[in-house]
């Protein structure tokens, strides 16, 4: 099925019952998002698990190549969530995300991703009710958008290495 899928272009590893549900990769910072997450599970607040949650120690050691990586191998919306301003645990990570990410979302806009699929979020340890939000709302922003399917955009559009690379759980 595996092959099909990818030769159709149609049919992904989000698929549920037959029907298409968005792929998003979540780079949380170790000391308040990604514990904010831990919030929302164990106070077991509902959101759709459409995230794919990658623990990072800082937001500020998410390299843009880690981000545009992911929607090359099929992610359809990526989510940097760290600590608030002046909460960082490495004094300045944040700082350099908040500088970061909005050019990144710039280039992202030149290469034909829509702006709703990428979304930088400060999210504190204590605020797993506003983790499970920002997910709620990311998921019904990209699923409203449809697939990405950016493999497929830069190869027709002639630029990237989009169809060299397979996507997460397709391996040959």
């Amino acid at each position: 099925m595996a092959d099909t899928a990818q030769a159709e272009g149609t049919a992904s590893a989000a698929d549920v019952d037959g029907r298409w549900e968005p792929r998003i990769v979540g780079f949380l910072c170790q000391w308040c998002s990604y514990t904010g997450a831990d919030m929302a599970g164990i106070s077991r607040i509902k959101y759709p698990p459409n995230v794919d949650i990658i623990r990072t120690m800082c937001s500020g050691r998410v390299d843009p190549q880690l981000i545009t990586t992911a929607f090359a191998r099929g992610a359809d919306g990526v989510i940097v969530c760290g600590c608030h301003i002046g909460d960082c645990h490495y004094i300045s990570g944040n700082h350099k995300t908040m500088v970061r990410m909005p050019l990144l979302a710039r280039v992202l806009g030149d290469l034909g991703i829509e702006p709703e699929r990428f979304r930088l979020e400060w999210v504190s340890a204590s605020e797993g009710d506003r983790f499970a939000a920002v997910v709620a709302e990311m998921t019904e922003q990209v699923r409203k958008l449809g697939r990405l399917d950016w493999p497929r955009r830069t190869h027709e559009g002639g630029f990237g290495h989009g169809m060299d690379l397979e996507p997460w759980g397709e391996s040959s």
